[in-house]
């Protein structure tokens, strides 16, 4: 039987890199990675879009 030789791709690679690295850098903290994610959001001055979705959402009261 002959085991297939594993390839590498260097896109892949770099995708797993980077994400041990955002991981490293905020201790594995999901909710740290996205409150940085929003904070430079912000303060890039770029428009954001949101959906209907989230627009219906938005104009609900709070329970």
């Amino acid at each position: 039987m002959m085991i297939p030789k594993l390839t590498t791709d260097p896109i892949i690679d770099e995708i797993h890199r980077t994400r041990r690295e955002m991981s490293d850098r905020f201790g594995g903290d999901l909710v740290a990675m996205l409150d940085d994610a929003r904070r430079r959001q912000e303060s890039s001055g770029r428009p954001v879009w949101h959906s209907k979705h989230d627009e219906q959402n938005d104009a609900r009261e709070p329970d």
